[in-house]
Protein backbone atom coordinates (compact mmCIF):
# COMPACT_ATOMS: atom_id res chain seq x y z
CA UNK A 1 0.00 0.00 0.00
CA UNK A 2 1.39 3.41 -0.93
CA UNK A 3 1.74 6.24 1.58
CA UNK A 4 -0.92 8.20 -0.30
CA UNK A 5 -3.44 5.34 -0.13
CA UNK A 6 -2.78 4.91 3.58
CA UNK A 7 -3.18 8.65 4.14
CA UNK A 8 -6.39 8.68 2.08
CA UNK A 9 -7.87 5.88 4.18
CA UNK A 10 -6.93 7.76 7.33
CA UNK A 11 -8.37 11.06 6.07
CA UNK A 12 -11.77 9.54 5.24
CA UNK A 13 -12.84 9.34 8.90
CA UNK A 14 -12.06 12.99 9.81
CA UNK A 15 -13.81 14.23 6.66
CA UNK A 16 -16.90 12.16 7.51
CA UNK A 17 -16.91 13.34 11.14
CA UNK A 18 -16.50 16.99 10.04
CA UNK A 19 -19.37 16.62 7.56
CA UNK A 20 -21.59 15.06 10.24
CA UNK A 21 -20.65 17.74 12.80
CA UNK A 22 -21.40 20.48 10.26
CA UNK A 23 -24.81 18.99 9.56
CA UNK A 24 -25.68 18.08 13.15
CA UNK A 25 -24.47 21.26 14.88
CA UNK A 26 -24.97 23.64 11.94
CA UNK A 27 -21.39 24.87 12.16
CA UNK A 28 -21.05 28.32 10.66
CA UNK A 29 -18.39 30.13 8.67
CA UNK A 30 -16.60 31.35 11.79
CA UNK A 31 -16.08 27.76 12.93
CA UNK A 32 -14.78 26.77 9.50
CA UNK A 33 -12.51 29.83 9.35
CA UNK A 34 -11.00 28.97 12.74
CA UNK A 35 -10.58 25.35 11.70
CA UNK A 36 -9.01 26.40 8.39
CA UNK A 37 -6.53 28.69 10.16
CA UNK A 38 -5.65 25.88 12.54
CA UNK A 39 -5.06 23.50 9.64
CA UNK A 40 -2.95 26.11 7.85
CA UNK A 41 -0.77 26.59 10.94
CA UNK A 42 -0.39 22.82 11.33
CA UNK A 43 0.60 22.50 7.67
CA UNK A 44 3.27 25.20 7.97
CA UNK A 45 4.70 23.59 11.09
CA UNK A 46 4.64 20.15 9.47
CA UNK A 47 6.47 21.37 6.37
CA UNK A 48 9.12 23.16 8.42
CA UNK A 49 9.81 20.38 10.88
CA UNK A 50 9.55 17.54 8.34
CA UNK A 51 12.13 19.29 6.19
CA UNK A 52 14.44 19.74 9.17
CA UNK A 53 14.07 16.11 10.26
CA UNK A 54 14.56 14.74 6.74
CA UNK A 55 17.61 16.99 6.21
CA UNK A 56 19.04 15.69 9.50
CA UNK A 57 18.47 12.14 8.17
CA UNK A 58 16.31 11.18 11.15
CA UNK A 59 14.08 9.06 8.91
CA UNK A 60 13.65 8.01 5.30
CA UNK A 61 10.82 7.00 3.01
CA UNK A 62 10.57 4.11 0.60
CA UNK A 63 10.72 6.06 -2.67
CA UNK A 64 8.65 3.43 -4.53
CA UNK A 65 5.66 4.13 -2.24
CA UNK A 66 5.73 7.92 -2.69
CA UNK A 67 3.99 9.97 -5.40
CA UNK A 68 7.16 11.96 -6.01
CA UNK A 69 5.59 15.32 -5.21
CA UNK A 70 7.46 17.19 -2.50
CA UNK A 71 7.36 20.42 -0.55
CA UNK A 72 11.06 20.95 -0.02
CA UNK A 73 12.27 17.56 1.15
CA UNK A 74 8.93 16.50 2.64
CA UNK A 75 6.59 14.34 0.56
CA UNK A 76 3.05 15.68 0.11
CA UNK A 77 1.71 12.52 1.74
CA UNK A 78 2.94 13.87 5.07
CA UNK A 79 0.57 16.81 4.78
CA UNK A 80 -2.51 14.63 5.15
CA UNK A 81 -1.89 13.98 8.86
CA UNK A 82 -2.16 17.60 10.05
CA UNK A 83 -5.25 18.10 7.87
CA UNK A 84 -6.84 15.03 9.45
CA UNK A 85 -5.99 16.17 12.98
CA UNK A 86 -7.13 19.72 12.25
CA UNK A 87 -10.50 18.43 11.07
CA UNK A 88 -11.10 15.62 13.52
CA UNK A 89 -10.38 17.28 16.86
CA UNK A 90 -12.54 20.41 16.41
CA UNK A 91 -15.33 18.31 14.87
CA UNK A 92 -15.42 15.89 17.78
CA UNK A 93 -15.35 18.82 20.21
CA UNK A 94 -18.27 20.45 18.39
CA UNK A 95 -20.24 17.21 18.56
CA UNK A 96 -19.55 16.72 22.26
CA UNK A 97 -20.11 20.32 23.42
CA UNK A 98 -22.33 21.83 20.79
CA UNK A 99 -21.39 24.54 18.36
CA UNK A 100 -19.28 27.44 19.67
CA UNK A 101 -21.89 29.99 18.60
CA UNK A 102 -24.65 28.32 20.57
CA UNK A 103 -22.52 27.65 23.64
CA UNK A 104 -21.92 31.38 24.21
CA UNK A 105 -25.62 32.26 23.93
CA UNK A 106 -26.96 29.69 26.36
CA UNK A 107 -28.10 30.92 29.74
CA UNK A 108 -28.25 28.72 32.81
CA UNK A 109 -31.64 27.19 33.45
CA UNK A 110 -33.11 28.11 36.81
CA UNK A 111 -36.11 26.28 38.15
CA UNK A 112 -39.19 28.45 38.50
CA UNK A 113 -41.50 28.05 41.45
CA UNK A 114 -45.04 27.29 40.43
CA UNK A 115 -47.92 29.27 42.02
CA UNK A 116 -49.18 26.13 43.77
CA UNK A 117 -45.78 25.67 45.47
CA UNK A 118 -45.86 29.20 46.90
CA UNK A 119 -49.07 28.75 48.87
CA UNK A 120 -48.72 28.23 52.57
CA UNK A 121 -49.78 24.91 53.87
CA UNK A 122 -51.40 24.52 57.27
Amino acid sequence: MSYLALAGCFLAVPVAVAAYATWRRRLDGRWWAATGLTIAALLVLTVVFDNVMIAADLFRYDEELLTGWRVGLAPVEDLVWPVAAGLLLPSVTALLEGSPARASVRAPIRPQARPADREERP
